[in-house]
């Protein structure tokens, strides 16, 4: 999978962004708006304004859009540390188990400790 273009390092858009992204929306709804109070064009004023707002949804589906591309890179990435490590990323080392079991459940390691016990409490034999 290839890397598409990043944002900025800085988290924000640059000038040129803004300016396409609000600027020519803004342009169209306020020639419209011009076109109305000039001219009385009603269908004018309604083309005008149509076009700025739909260039700012349309921008806003292009957005959300990206948020789910970076979301799903993010993912990716997860389950390959996953398939490397064997845990997530985010996930604690260091936790151990996170339940309580009940009284009187043997576990593997229990019954290890319990082994261990009794071998060294049992008098060794000499020969």
């Amino acid at each position: 999978m290839t890397a598409g273009p990043r944002r900025p390092a800085s988290g924000g858009d640059s000038a040129g962004v803004l300016a396409v992204r609000y600027g020519i929306p803004a342009a169209l709804i306020l020639a419209g708006q011009v076109i109305l109070f000039v001219t009385g064009d009603a269908v004018s004023w309604a083309g005008f304004t149509g076009a700025g707002v739909a260039i700012l949804l349309i921008g806003l589906l292009v957005r959300i859009g990206n948020v789910g591309d970076r979301e799903r890179d993010r993912e990716d990435a997860a389950r390959a540390y996953f398939a490397e490590h064997g845990r997530w990323p985010d996930e604690d080392r260091t936790s151990g188990r996170r339940w309580k079991l009940p009284m009187n459940v043997a576990t593997p390691e229990s019954e290890a400790a319990e082994r261990e016990r009794s071998r060294a409490e049992r008098p060794e034999r000499g020969g």
